[in-house]
């Protein structure tokens, strides 16, 4: 008798972008098999076939098409560790009757963070001065603080968060908590009433009315984008651009191609955005060499989820939906 193979085999499940040590021990413990080594892209449905997968968890690298979801009768359930499903075909999973489960909960805070860090590197030049002081801090330490010092707080500045979802809310109450103004749009979201706690005074509630886009392209000081991509084409090209304020700051952890790249490096190169911060690029994983690295631009290669504390909440909430999907 193999004492690790679970008491009731309730089938395979392929976790081919990893997942959380603790959802794996859930999964396992409901009597799944749990695969974590990686499968090509090209070998997927041919693995998915022949082993008879019952559940494929992804991540943003693994692409679930036609061909993978009609792989298999024995495929039940794809999870997207995550938010967007945009690299699965929800099309043909609803044809083939594969459900598909994401984690929208669990990656906001860390999501919101990482929006936060990159809007204070901007603020404060920490993207050049990382680069520039380990090269010639100990030579030109007056010329590097003499081009540095003239940084903005965020505090009074306008926020307008395209997207009021979980994310846009955490990032929401984050902002407020600096003495930002916070504005948002949203076409699905009329009002959203935002609730947190402040350590030692309770619990703290702001009502937030969504306004139009084009009233917070013209209003805000920054911009903090947390949608889909557009079917066609992207969210903010230059004519979105033109309706902006001088010196805007705009902030990318949702998806590539919500920004036109080539447009944004326009509006960087005039002044009219006076800088950016990006998580997301439009061609993963080889983004524009430009992008990576203008002056004005902080970067991150798509970690918004990638903390330990989303990726424990990310494993759990996916194995649980799993688990209630296919048990």
């Amino acid at each position: 008798m193999n004492l690790n193979e679970p008491k009731d085999n309730m089938g395979l499940i392929l976790a081919n972008d990893g997942v959380d040590s603790e959802g794996k021990a859930l999964l396992e413990a409901a009597g799944f098999q749990v695969q974590t080594d990686k499968v090509a892209q090209d070998d997927l449905a041919s693995f998915i076939k022949e082993k008879s997968v019952v559940g494929v968890l992804v991540r943003s690298a693994t692409q679930i098409t036609a061909m993978e979801l009609t792989a298999s009768s024995s495929l039940k359930v794809i999870g997207r560790a995550g938010v967007g499903l945009d690299n699965i075909d929800l099309k043909a999973a609803e044809i083939n009757g594969v459900s598909v489960v994401n984690t929208p909960a669990a990656s906001s805070q860390s999501v919101a963070e990482l929006v936060l860090a990159h809007l204070f590197t901007v603020s404060r030049f920490l993207q050049l001065s990382n680069r520039e002081m380990p090269v010639s801090g100990t030579t030109d330490f007056d010329k590097l603080k003499k081009s540095y010092s003239n940084g903005s707080e965020l505090q009074g500045k306008t926020l307008g968060i395209v997207g009021i979802g979980r994310i846009g809310q955490a990032l929401a109450k984050m902002a407020l908590g600096l003495g930002m103004k916070v504005v948002a749009h949203d076409p699905f979201i009329q009002e959203v009433e935002l609730s947190f706690d402040v350590h030692i005074y309770g619990q703290v509630k702001v009502s937030l009315t969504t306004i139009s886009l084009d009233e917070l392209l013209a209003q805000s000081d920054v911009i903090s984008f947390h949608v889909p991509k557009p079917k066609d084409g992207s969210m903010i090209t230059t004519s979105e651009f033109a309706k902006m304020k001088d010196g805007v700051i705009l902030i990318n952890a949702s998806r590539g191609g919500v920004i036109n790249e080539d447009d944004l490096l326009a509006a960087l190169d005039s002044g009219k955005v006076a800088a950016a911060g990006l998580d997301v690029f439009e061609n993963e994983p080889t983004p524009k060499a430009e992008l990576l690295n203008h002056p004005r631009v902080s970067v991150t290669p798509h970690i918004g989820a990638s903390t330990n504390e989303a990726q424990t909440r990310i494993g759990i909430e996916l194995a649980e939906k799993v688990i209630a999907t296919i048990g």
